[in-house]
């Protein structure tokens, strides 16, 4: 017996039940992780009108430090974008830019987590269901070809033809639940894909209120203000 008929005998033995047992467990981590990114994306979000408004109050009087303050105690990815910049107010705005977008290239790594698992679920989870048809297929017509050289009348045949077909219908529900499995992987990584644009839309305009008040000159009353203040 060569190896490939040894392949195809465990296959056939084993029919479509491995098949279905590995998509539901594909099907049950697919659950965990949209539960898991949609309470963390969650987490993370922001009123963006409010928290522009929270930082004007301080930009004005270029307050940096009360401002990543005021914005610090927030998980949302804007506010940690903008404390990022904050911080590195004193150094300028180029500073402020370059530490702004080191953190929303991290915000957003940790926002894609587990994404490409479920990308590749919904797309590959039919592909498995529709192998573990071909199987049940394949053992199906191997039933029909033995069930028609031992047959010895039509009854006989006639009742081969209908457990294949019964074989076949069972080996067909791989398809369907592969289906079954990608479809919400697939609806869960496109909204979550948008969830993140906007959170990171949010971000940059946020990001850009910053810049916009740290490269802008102080008017002239409130430079006199800071020089008295400092003598």
């Amino acid at each position: 017996m060569t190896t490939i008929d040894l392949v195809q005998k465990i296959l056939l033995r084993s029919g479509t039940t491995w098949v279905l047992w590995a998509l539901g467990a594909l099907s049950v981590a697919s659950v965990a992780v949209i539960v898991e990114r949609w309470f963390f994306l969650r987490s993370r979000d922001c009123d963006p009108r409010a928290l522009a408004g929270r930082l004007r109050a301080h930009l004005a009087r270029r307050d940096f430090a009360a401002a990543a303050e005021a914005i610090g105690r927030t998980r949302s990815v804007a506010a940690a974008v903008a404390t990022a910049g904050l911080e590195l107010a004193d150094l300028g705005a180029l500073a402020a830019e370059k530490s702004m977008q080191s953190a929303a290239a991290l915000e957003r790594g940790r926002m894609e987590r587990w994404l490409a698992y479920l990308g590749t679920v919904g797309n590959n989870a039919p592909f498995v269901g529709l192998f573990g048809t071909v199987i049940g297929v394949i053992g199906a017509f191997e039933e029909l070809g033995h069930g028609t050289t031992h047959a010895a009348g039509g009854a006989t045949a006639q009742l081969a033809s209908q457990a294949v077909m019964s074989s076949i219908a069972e080996a067909l529900v791989a398809t369907a639940v592969g289906i079954f499995v990608a479809l919400p992987a697939v609806a869960a990584f496109n909204y979550f894909q948008r969830r993140i644009a906007s959170l990171l839309l949010a971000t940059d305009a946020i990001a850009n209120l910053v810049i916009a008040y740290i490269a802008g000159e102080p008017p002239d009353g409130a430079r006199a203000g800071a020089e008295l203040g400092d003598r």
